[in-house]
């Protein structure tokens, strides 16, 4: 059977596709033809690519064109699967959940001028169109979490039947509390002195994330011996400002991207995501699998897999740095206990659960 993919930039290799390579690994394993329909890959010998192209300047053209140019029959294959905010597929994956809700959330905190522009900017009148036109005509919906499912249902009528939840998985051995083992090691690194309680922040985007609360929440904790790492893309250097203005330029490290996030899990006492909006954040299940306690938000799709107080703490108002603050001083004290819950959790959500899931979900539809 033919089954096509539609990713716009696609690397085979990369940590970041882990879950959609082993899907297409377990699905060559199985003797199906895969195509993937792309702008950007990585070759491989049992794979089909098609390319796509695409105007790369600005996120709007990109998105448009890619849409556009999607030459794609589905006569032509037996399944077609979307990863991306397409309109001609089967099965679409809405891993980037609702862009109505993000807009409706960045109304709470963007001022008047900024609100204006979401009904002006064209990239956001073409996501939402798109999204209504997605949801609509695509026969079978993959949310990852309960709460794009929710939220999918309440702004666009669909019908549950049609929407089946998948979590994201985790690879459970890449990230795991054994790597602590080189933990005095990497500490020695960065030259921190053995109370130094690490405080782990990974995400790119900032502003969406909730870096601005984490930074005020250790602007409260400044006295005591903790350390923020900041890792992913952002606008470094207002942060950076927003640190010195806060008084704790000497508590906080931006190391930008790394390729080698299981070490700084390794180093963390804490993870902390105070997102203000996620479908499903990777980072706050990886931190898990680590063996580290996490906090983080309601609006992370996520928090449907915390119990708080075992695997760590869900923050219900997305700005209340002084509750935050609260939270961390806990968290960090019964570090190793919540800990062990959080591993345990993640142990159930592993990648290859998510794609046995998700290949029932494409022998269903091919049935």
């Amino acid at each position: 059977m033919k089954i096509a993919f539609i990713k716009r930039n696609f690397s085979f290799y990369g940590g970041a596709e882990k879950y959609l390579n082993t899907l297409l690994e377990s699905l060559i394993k199985e003797k199906f033809e895969i195509h993937i329909f792309s702008n950007n890959w990585l070759h491989h010998k049992e794979l089909v690519f098609h390319k796509v192209p695409i105007i790369p300047f600005g996120s709007f053209l990109r998105a448009y064109t890619f849409n556009s140019n999607l030459n794609i029959n589905l006569k032509d294959f037996d399944c077609v699967i979307s990863f991306e905010r397409t309109t001609n597929q089967h099965i679409y994956r809405a891993g980037e959940g609702c862009h109505i809700r993000w807009l409706e959330l960045r109304s709470v905190f963007e001022p008047e001028l900024k609100r204006i522009t979401f009904k002006l900017n064209p990239l956001h009148r073409f996501y939402l169109n798109l999204e209504r036109e997605i949801f609509e005509k695509t026969s079978l919906i993959i949310a990852n979490s309960h709460m794009v499912k929710n939220e999918i249902i309440s702004y666009y009528e669909i019908p549950s039947s049609k929407i089946t939840v998948i979590y994201n998985g985790v690879d459970i051995e890449k990230f795991s509390p054994k790597n602590r083992e080189k933990q005095s090691q990497l500490r020695q690194l960065y030259n921190l002195q053995d109370d130094m309680k690490v405080i782990l922040f990974v995400g790119s985007g900032f502003k969406r994330k909730g870096l601005l609360t984490l930074l005020k929440a250790l602007a409260i904790l400044r006295k005591r011996p903790y350390l923020l790492l900041v890792i992913g893309k952002g606008d470094i250097k207002k942060y950076v400002k927003v640190s010195k203005s806060l008084n704790i330029e000497d508590k906080v490290l931006f190391l930008g991207t790394r390729k080698d996030i299981e070490n700084f899990y390794a180093m963390a006492d804490l993870f902390v995501l105070p997102t203000i909006y996620d479908p499903f954040s990777n980072a706050t299940i990886e931190a898990m699998a680590s063996g580290i306690p996490v906090i983080t938000t309601i609006n992370n799709g996520l928090a449907e897999l915390i119990e708080e107080w075992k695997e760590g703490f869900i923050l219900k108002n997305l700005f209340d740095h002084e509750e935050l603050a609260d939270k961390i001083n806990i968290a960090i004290e019964n570090r190793e206990k919540m800990g062990n819950f959080a591993r345990k959790k993640a142990k159930e959500f592993t990648i290859e659960k998510a794609t046995e899931e998700f290949i029932k979900c494409i022998k269903k539809f091919l049935s």
